[in-house]
């Protein structure tokens, strides 16, 4: 796969890529669930059995049964670091940091890999489920990084269920942000968070930022907005 941008370990990037079609992938709880275990647990090379078992306790205990110990043990071979995300109903919006060379291609190839066999296995069809390229963008000032943050979160104002409610949206990390972190070490907001004294100003940034508002307002050429 070629892309326009050579990833680096330490950089940050904003990785977007949406269904082939442009049409719905994640219709259910489970669904959701699935990607999400991809997002925090495909940070590692480890390989990964009855992940469905994983969902299925996730859906009743809203966390996964993966030991502490194994975590721990699998952030030493870390090769990306999951810093905010937002899964939407075809698409999805990742800030990644590349932690190790080759980190990003590797974890995508994993998640999108992994997602699309489920998805075409538990809907009986075939092909491609994303496009074939995603989209990356280097984050290459502070200022980019906040709006990028506030960005994600906002995304789910676009349906209209979540419109001033994002920050109860289960599929984000907007509540891990300004709420408690549901997924500890597996999801790092610090490059963010870090900036504002406390979280509820972090919330009030993301509450009031222009992102989402009217796409065809913003002009901002290092971001892409989907």
């Amino acid at each position: 796969m070629r892309r326009k941008i050579q990833f680096a370990p330490g950089f940050y990037y904003h990785l977007c890529n949406k269904s082939n079609d442009g049409k719905t992938i994640f219709f259910d709880e489970r669904d959701y669930a699935r990607m999400i275990f991809f997002l925090l647990f495909y940070q590692f090379p480890t390989p990964f059995f009855n992940i469905g078992r994983s969902v299925s306790y996730f859906i009743e205990h809203t966390k996964f049964n993966i030991a502490q110990e194994a975590i721990v043990q699998m952030r030493s071979k870390q090769q990306v670091e999951l810093n905010a995300f937002a899964i939407m109903p075809n698409h999805f919006h990742l800030l990644i940091q590349e932690k190790e060379k080759g980190g990003i291609s590797s974890y995508l190839q994993r998640l999108e890999g992994g997602y699309a066999k489920y998805f075409n296995a538990k809907y009986q069809r075939g092909g491609h489920v994303f496009r074939g390229s995603f989209r990356a963008v280097p984050v290459e000032k502070n200022e980019q990084l906040l709006y990028l943050s506030a960005y994600i979160h906002r995304n789910p104002r676009s349906l209209e269920a979540w419109t001033d409610k994002e920050i109860s949206y289960p599929w984000s990390s907007y509540q891990d942000f300004a709420r408690e972190n549901r997924w500890k070490e597996l999801l790092n907001p610090n490059i963010v968070l870090n900036q504002f004294t406390t979280q509820k100003f972090y919330q009030e940034f993301v509450d009031t930022s222009t992102a989402k508002l009217k796409e065809n307002e913003i002009h901002l050429s290092h971001l892409f907005l989907e």
